[in-house]
């Protein structure tokens, strides 16, 4: 691919704002992963909502993997994760119809608003409708801060661009682990203060949402073609943008034809990135890795440490997540999308598969692992989610961002998406469940479907580094032995 086009560019402050700013959608999504697990290991939050999970928790001879096992507590986790499916077709709508932009405000609106009765709720379905409005940021957010950062950034530097995203995903996982360590020790309303700490990062986006630009592919598409050009020229730097522009006019101009995208994106020719969008999201949650995410402190009392202890492993782990997407921003675009793939799966196969070796082994129903065995589950915990954090993190929502055509690009994004949400609904939901019935085999199970996902990568997966995001059609799936089939040679 090293003879794709790049285009003039060079970094100004306003453009590394708008890149950063945006990204706090990712933290919001960060911190809702990472503070629901902490928040339902808390006794006063378990005494005030879920007494008699509580209570088996207290029960010295409840088996160790079923005494968090309740559909009330997981659906405290999971409704967030329905209402962003839902949602996120709306959003869909509202990013085409008024910009990435309006899509990030709203966003953030919902964040505040679900913050704000989360922390103050009274009863359980206080609780629940907080994480609904929730999750409907979720939803909007996770549809329009991805695309805005794959359309805003320089085609040679798209991928560590729109990997802020996952990376600020990662910060709000570990900035949530931080908060419920600090706020265990408040009793008893300390899980109010780790629920309302939300509303912290939720006013920065929205602050933020009104200091950032527009994409030039948004504007353009919506006729606002001389807005679009100024703005092209703003974000990269330079006055030269005439060549990208026309690129960019090209795509509209096709966009423009399309007046039903979700229609559009059933004929055999928006199939391959449709597939490869929704699968990779969906794969993306059957690593296990939000099963893990979600429920670290869960998990780590699961096999034998305190409540100190088990919400300290969970920052470890978070502050892993955060270095390692960073290694990704530095080498997405040197080594491509698929050998960081392939890699990670073979890393987190054997993570998966050893840990699951060890709880077999030595985990029984009433039983802790030695120290020793429970030091190296953690450590195993963290080479999963480091090999997680550089691929299938960062690039689960890289890769849809910037392969639809404009024409079906909010809409197959939001079908990804919507992917994503179900599969993290059914995961969260599931999950304490799984834990109880299938005990340790809940890691082979998850190391299954990463085998599944590397073979996938190997043989469908094109490489897309450096190919412009508007030259995807014809300069990646009509050379594809497997997707060009499926494309039309519209000429």
């Amino acid at each position: 691919m090293s003879g794709n086009p790049t285009y003039p560019s060079k970094f100004t402050v306003y453009v590394i704002l708008c890149w950063i700013l945006a990204a706090f959608g990712g933290l919001m999504f960060g911190y809702d992963i990472g503070i629901s697990g902490g928040v339902t290991a808390m006794d006063d939050f378990l005494i005030k909502f879920f007494p008699k999970v509580h209570e088996r928790k207290m029960h010295a001879k409840e088996d160790n993997y079923c005494k968090y096992d309740d559909q009330y507590l997981q659906l405290f986790t999971s409704s967030l994760y329905l209402a962003a499916l839902v949602s996120s077709f709306a959003a869909s709508k509202v990013c085409t119809k008024f910009g990435r932009k309006p899509t990030i405000l709203a966003a953030s609106v919902f964040f505040l608003a679900g913050a704000a009765l989360s922390a103050s709720a009274q009863h359980l379905w206080m609780l629940i409708i907080g994480r609904v409005l929730l999750g409907i940021g979720v939803g909007f957010g996770n549809e329009a801060v991805p695309l805005f950062l794959s359309e805003i950034a320089p085609v040679q530097h798209r991928g560590a661009v729109n990997i802020l995203f996952q990376l600020f995903v990662t910060v709000g996982i570990l900035f949530a682990n931080l908060v419920n360590y600090w706020t265990s020790k408040i009793h008893p309303y300390g899980w109010r203060v780790s629920l309302g700490i939300a509303g912290v990062p939720a006013a920065i986006l929205f602050i933020g949402s009104l200091i950032i630009t527009e994409t030039p592919a948004s504007l353009v598409v919506r006729g606002k073609e001389s807005l679009g050009h100024t703005t092209l020229q703003k974000i990269r730097g330079v006055k030269e943008v005439d060549v990208e522009f026309q690129q960019i006019m090209e795509a509209s101009e096709i966009a423009r034809g399309v007046k039903q995208p979700f229609k559009k994106l059933i004929s055999p020719s928006s199939m391959p990135p449709l597939i490869i969008g929704v699968m990779l999201q969906v794969f993306q949650q059957f690593t296990g890795i939000n099963a893990i995410m979600f429920y670290a402190p869960v998990l780590f009392q699961t096999v034998g440490f305190k409540n100190d202890a088990s919400l300290l492993s969970s920052v470890i782990t978070g502050l892993v997540n955060v270095c390692c997407t960073f290694v990704s921003i530095f080498s997405v675009d040197r080594f491509g999308r698929r050998k960081l793939l392939l890699q990670a799966c073979v890393q987190m196969f054997a993570s998966q598969a050893i840990i699951g070796g060890i709880l077999l082994r030595d985990l029984h129903a009433t039983d802790s692992l030695t120290k020793p065995e429970a030091i190296w589950v953690v450590f195993l915990v963290c080479m999963f989610v480091s090999a997680f954090a550089w691929s299938w993190g960062p690039l689960g929502w890289l890769i849809p961002s910037e392969t639809f055509p404009l024409e079906t690009r909010t809409a197959g994004f939001a079908f990804a998406v919507s992917s994503n949400m179900l599969c993290t609904f059914i995961i969260a939901q599931a999950f304490l469940s799984m834990l109880c019935h299938m005990r340790a085999l809940i890691f082979f199970f998850f190391g299954g479907w990463i085998l599944v996902m590397g073979i996938f990568v190997f043989f469908l997966l094109p490489e897309t580094k450096n190919v412009p995001i508007d030259a995807m059609v014809d300069t990646v799936w009509k050379k594809h032995p497997v997707w060009k089939k499926f494309i039309a040679d519209e000429n």
